[in-house]
């Protein structure tokens, strides 16, 4: 793309020899923003430190020591786009990066700009993209995904621009990359028919069916616990996640399962992996996180835990309240007839099923504030399942939970914070299945 390769290549077999027109840019000095520092932002980070490049990177969920060690600065996402020259795009399509780079994504880049999308078509609105390449604000784009494949090839607007490459989804695809696929499904097959553990397995619970039925209420806590934690982190990323179990078992407990499914539910929803039993470990390790499980005694002998926590090493957290006395965004939770419940924020003791959508606030303790939310929630037609308040102590802080049916807009949630004695609020998700 800096160079205008393929146009001219497509100029000169048209018969000309125009250099004029394909003045490229210069690679060495520039900076290169990197939006999701995976394994694939990893290896293009490596490279482009190679081409004399200075390495941003944003993503909420990266070790600040893994990109250190490449030489790469994480910073936030507004940063990211208004320092960098290049960006190239590497994360997972989630709900919360559709359309990521939409028209005010596009209001704060820095002029001049030119992206490179090979992850993802529906991370980038390719209107917003457009209008952004009209502006001159983007002058080039290059682009491997889209938002349908295969596109309209005659009617696409960005397809036909002289100023975007267009390639049809070729980022893996080459002969040894098939080859290795072939290969690796071949050996995980082999593996799997000769009893050995395959870290390539969909699907692996390797734990006998007894045990499956006793922990089952317990495995959807413990991935529940994971996407609420990872859901409050903001901008800056963690290396440790601390797992605590309280049962009557102690250290008798085997707790593979339960660690598989608190990395399954903090991965799965910023990633593209697919987490099991076999390569929880590995995946955790692969991006740098660091688990630490803390067995504690305590209750009966007729329960499997009386509750389990989840603490992420980190303070930079969408919702203050979720950070506890030892600067770490913690959630707790437990069973209770046989369903599981998120017990306590933060330092704060809540009672909530996990399960749907959550919208939290901050709040003084004083009438009104319950009214107040309420009644802007209803203007937006956000339908209400049920709301809790919990609170440290009279006429001091608490924080209020209203389960939602859908999320509020980016205006009501503006308005919730103009309410006399809300401090802050925030919506995560706690959505699980049925582990099978």
């Amino acid at each position: 793309m800096a160079r205008n390769i393929p146009q001219a290549d497509a100029s000169m077999k048209a018969g000309k020899w125009d250099r004029s027109t394909f003045l490229g840019a210069t690679l060495a000095g520039k900076t290169l923003a990197i939006y999701g520092f995976g394994k694939v932002g990893f290896e293009v980070a490596r490279r482009a430190k190679g081409l004399g490049m200075q390495v941003l990177a944003y993503d909420p969920y990266a070790s600040s020591e893994k990109a250190a060690a490449q030489g790469v600065q994480l910073v936030t996402f507004d940063t990211a786009l208004a320092s960098a020259d290049f960006h190239s795009l590497h994360m997972p399509l989630t709900p919360i990066t559709k359309n990521l780079f939409g028209d005010f994504a596009f209001s704060l880049i820095r002029p001049g700009s030119r992206i490179i999308n090979a992850a993802h078509g529906g991370v980038i609105d390719e209107g917003a993209l457009l209008r952004a390449l009209e502006a001159r604000v983007v002058v080039q784009a290059a682009l491997d995904v889209f938002l349908d494949e295969p596109p309209d090839l005659a009617a696409h607007p960005l397809i036909g621009r002289s100023d975007v490459i267009c390639t049809p989804h070729l980022g893996a695809y080459t002969l040894e990359a098939q080859e290795g696929v072939a290969l690796e499904v071949v050996e995980a097959v082999v593996e799997a028919l000769s009893g050995k553990l395959c870290c390539n397995a969909v699907n692996a619970p390797m734990v006998p069916q007894e045990i499956m039925e006793e922990l089952q209420p317990y495995i959807v806590l413990a991935e529940g616990l994971g996407k609420a934690a990872v859901s409050l982190v903001r901008d800056h990323g963690f290396a440790d996640i601390a797992i605590t179990y309280s049962s009557p078992r102690g250290d008798d407990l085997d707790t593979r399962l339960l660690r598989a499914m608190v990395i399954k539910g903090v991965l799965e929803d910023i990633s593209t992996a697919r987490v099991n039993l076999v390569n929880a470990d590995l995946l955790a390790r692969n991006r740098g996180l660091r688990i630490k499980e803390v067995h504690v005694r305590s209750g009966d002998g007729g329960e499997v835990l009386t509750s389990m926590s989840v603490a992420l090493g980190t303070n930079d957290s969408r919702f203050s309240a979720a950070v506890d006395r030892t600067q770490r965004i913690y959630v707790q939770g437990k069973v209770a007839g046989g369903q599981p419940f998120l017990t306590k924020i933060g330092n704060y003791d809540v009672e909530l099923a996990v399960a749907g959508s959550i919208l939290l606030t901050r709040q003084r303790d004083q009438p009104g504030i319950v009214g107040g939310v309420g009644m802007l929630l209803a203007k937006d037609q956000v339908n209400i399942s049920f709301m809790t308040v919990s609170r440290a102590a009279r006429d001091r802080e608490a924080i209020m939970a209203i389960g939602i049916d859908s999320e509020p807009s980016a205006d009501t949630l503006e308005a919730i914070t103009r309410v006399p004695g809300v401090v802050e609020v925030t919506v995560f998700k706690e959505v699980v299945t049925q582990y099978t």
